[in-house]
């Protein structure tokens, strides 16, 4: 009999789905037949594969997996230490253990996700508590790693490395993304549950994000929301959003104010309603009035001006502020424009708006 405890991060979880996420080595077969032979029990009763596992069930398996051989009892890892696991080497042959267990045990090094100097110079956390982190990302650092990104760069290998440093059973995971050009504020998660909690209120639209960008022209209105449909296209350059009528385009909703004009440029502060890929940038474009730096959608012959007259070297969008409830707490996370981005805005004529905002 193989025995699992349930903790936080498994919590909320389907049983197929966990077990799965426990034991990769097994085939999907083994758990379609364990299941129907009624040979795993939850809290002693019978389990079946739909069931939502909570914190702190008792898994019992009644099969020898070949994964675990030999083993009796082991401490389950959640799907995200799972994935951490795949190069522990020979611990992946001895089941799941715990992270901690397998290091003092001497089957696994500690992991090393990102260089020590490059996690001091660019992982900025500017509010930690014990479910989740706000991260502070600069322009340039790519939100997951990919292709044309160096190993250990990306702001997830950051988190990974963090999380490594302090001894967490879980792989810090973003709830959401920003442009690799774009700076500013990320949550990300320090449990499994707090994920998928996250992941929900972004879905349902309860995090509320907002962005400071400084767009070519005066805006007609100083208040105003874009509402156009957006749907992707891929080329050898890489993927754009376009406006879109065809069954692939999905509605976008982009509510802005004129926070400061100045004479030939408005700095305006947006908030999303919907989180489309580079919904901000295709949708400012689209009006006419693209953002500063961007050399996707922008004004490419402004831009090299600008380079040159204003030093702005990079796009023009920062998240500068993540709002949302957490339990009976109300966060509100505040970033101002990077000394970059303000410098900038130092160098322009400012000219009175309409009325105070």
């Amino acid at each position: 009999m193989i025995t699992l405890t349930i903790d936080r991060n498994s919590s909320g979880m389907r049983l197929d789905r966990y077990l799965r996420k426990a034991f990769p080595n097994e085939g999907l077969s083994t758990f379609f037949s364990i299941l129907r032979k009624k040979k795993v029990r939850v809290n002693g009763t019978v389990a079946k594969a739909p069931l939502i596992l909570q914190d702190g069930d008792e898994v019992c398996i009644y099969e020898n997996l070949k994964s675990v051989q030999g083993a009796n009892t082991v401490s389950a890892l959640d799907a995200q230490n799972a994935e951490a696991a795949k190069p522990w080497g020979n611990a992946t042959q001895k089941g799941w253990v715990s992270k901690k267990l397998a290091e003092k045990t001497g089957w696994v090094k500690k992991n090393s996700f990102a260089d020590a100097g490059f996690l001091k110079d660019n992982l900025n956390i500017v509010l930690e508590t014990e479910d989740f982190v706000i991260v502070n990302k600069p322009s340039g650092i790519a939100s997951q790693p990919g292709s044309g990104t160096r190993p250990g760069e990306s702001l997830v290998e950051l988190l990974w490395q963090w999380g490594e440093d302090n001894e967490l059973d879980f792989k810090p995971t973003i709830a959401h993304r920003l442009d690799q050009e774009t700076s500013g504020l990320l949550v990300a998660a320090l449990h499994g549950d707090t994920l998928r909690e996250l992941t929900g209120l972004i879905r349902e639209h309860k995090v509320q994000k907002f962005y400071l960008a400084l767009v070519k022209g005066n805006l007609k209105k100083e208040k105003g929301t874009i509402e156009m449909a957006l749907e992707r296209t891929d080329n050898a350059k890489g993927s754009k959003m376009k406006v879109g009528e065809s069954e692939n385009a999905k509605n976008a909703i982009t509510h802005y104010h004129v926070y400061a004009r100045y004479e030939g440029y408005d700095l305006v502060k947006i908030r999303l309603e919907t989180g489309k890929m580079h919904q901000i940038r295709a949708h400012f474009a689209a009006i006419g009035h693209p953002l500063l730096g961007d050399s996707r959608y922008g004004d490419f012959t402004l831009n090299h001006e600008l380079k040159k007259r204003l030093k702005l070297n990079r796009l023009f969008l920062h998240s500068t502020r993540l709002e949302f409830d957490w339990g009976d707490k109300h966060i509100v996370q505040d970033s101002p424009l990077p000394r970059e981005l303000d410098d900038v805005v130092k160098q322009l004529k400012r000219v009175p708006l309409s009325r105070e905002r």
